[in-house]
Parts: C-alpha cells; structure tokens; sequence
C-alpha cells in the first residue's frame, strides 16, 4: 500500500484527471457567472445589493403631522411620502396603510341635546387600496362621547361650540403587530420601514428584530420620537415631505 491507501502498481492518474477536470470546470463556471452577479443572483445595483422591504404606514399619525405641517392629505400625498421612505437599494415588497373609515352616525349634541350627524367618505381609502403596491387594512373609528376644546373650561355658560368629538380607533394597533409577525415569520422581506411614533409596537419592533429582520423608523419633519422607541430601531431615517 502506497501513504494514499492505495496497492502499489494501482495507476492513480484517472483520479488526478478527473479531480483536474472538476477544478477547470469550475474555475470556468465562476468565470462565466461573476459577471452576471449584478443581474441575477443577489440583485446588485451599483452600491450593494436590493433589499426586499415592507413599508407599514400609521394613517392617523400621518394624517395629524401632514395636516399640521400645512399639507392636503389624501392618497397623493400618502403615495408620494411612502415612496420617499425607500432607500436607493431598497424593493418595495408592498406598502401596508392602516386607518379608519369616517365615522356615521348620529347623536345628541353635549349642552342642546340637539341631533347631530357625522357623515364622511371612504372613497379616498378605495382609492389608495387601488395603487401599485398598497393594501389598505381598515380598523373602526368609534364615537367616544363629546370632549371640551380648552381645558381648563372657563366660567361662561357654555354652549355645543365649547366641545369637539372624540373619536377612538380601534383594531387598527393590532393590525399592524400582526403584521409585523407575519413578515417575522414568512421572512419575505429583510427590512421593515415604519412610519409611526407609537410605543405600543415596542414589543413587535422587538420580535421582529429577533426574528432577523431589520427595523427601519422614518423621521418626518414635526414628529417626536421617543427614546424608547428609537432604541428598538435599528435606522433612524430623515424623510422630508414630498414637493
């Protein structure tokens, strides 16, 4: 027997060139696929490599910083900020709207006792659900009771102008956690970017995370994230509104 295990006399020379073959057949199969890297496997483009996210947008929150900010709200706007937020090496997957339909109804007014009627319109929900890439989850605004304007109230008798409604939107949080965990678990995307200031998704930012996902927060002009909220993020990002 030879040190390679092999009996004397045994020729060892097919097995070097067929080792010589596969090393050759190789090098000449990388050779052929390191240029085609850019457009087939990994997605390259010039910078690094397209990463498949998920934007998830807090309607009321966005609502009440774009009005804030002077802006028109409607799908145009929610269309142009969302596209804002993706990075130059970032797919949008889809992007998750979540809100309230108008609430419909009618009630007694706080001082009068007069009738009053909410009406509204869902059209402009419809619409957005209708664009490239957006699915609209709809939670239920519910009609809470009447709330003073100014606080404290002041000594003069008060009429149905001191008060204002107050609403409270329901389902809408859980919708977006659930969210979150599927994206965690199906891993279809390896970001997700949230436009929200809500505490509440701490514990879904942190789930996510641990799943391996990276968690993306958008800073828009006027909004105040907390500390605790931005520990949980792994990317603060600037985001101006939309021209």
């Amino acid at each position: 027997m030879n040190c390679h295990g092999m009996p004397f006399g045994l020729d060892t020379r097919p097995r070097i060139i067929q080792l010589s073959f596969v090393i050759r057949y190789a090098r000449r199969r990388a050779c052929v696929w390191r240029p085609l890297r850019s457009l087939c496997g990994g997605l390259r483009i010039s910078g690094g490599i397209m990463r498949k996210v998920a934007l998830l947008i807090d309607g009321g929150y966005l609502r009440a910083l774009s009005r804030k900010a002077g802006h028109k709200y409607g799908p145009d706007l929610i269309e142009k900020v969302a596209h804002a937020c993706a990075g130059e090496n970032e797919e949008i997957l889809r992007i998750l709207y979540y809100d309230c339909p108008p609430h419909i109804g009618t009630t007694k007014l706080p001082v009068s006792g007069g009738s009053h009627t909410f009406q509204g319109s869902d059209a402009w929900l419809h619409d957005l659900a209708r664009r490239d890439l957006f699915a609209v989850r709809l939670g239920v605004l519910k009609f809470r009771g009447w709330k003073p304007k100014e606080i404290p109230i002041s000594g003069a008798p008060l009429t149905d102008a001191n008060f204002q409604p107050d609403f409270e939107q329901k389902g809408v949080d859980m919708r977006i956690g659930l969210d979150i965990a599927t994206l965690s678990s199906n891993r279809a995307v390896e970001r997700i970017i949230l436009i929200t200031a809500d505490t509440d998704f701490i514990p879904a930012m942190k789930h996510g995370r641990k799943s391996g996902l990276q968690l993306v927060v958008i800073s828009l002009p006027g909004s105040q994230l907390t500390r605790e909220f931005l520990e949980h993020a792994d990317i603060n990002r600037q985001v101006g509104w939309p021209a």
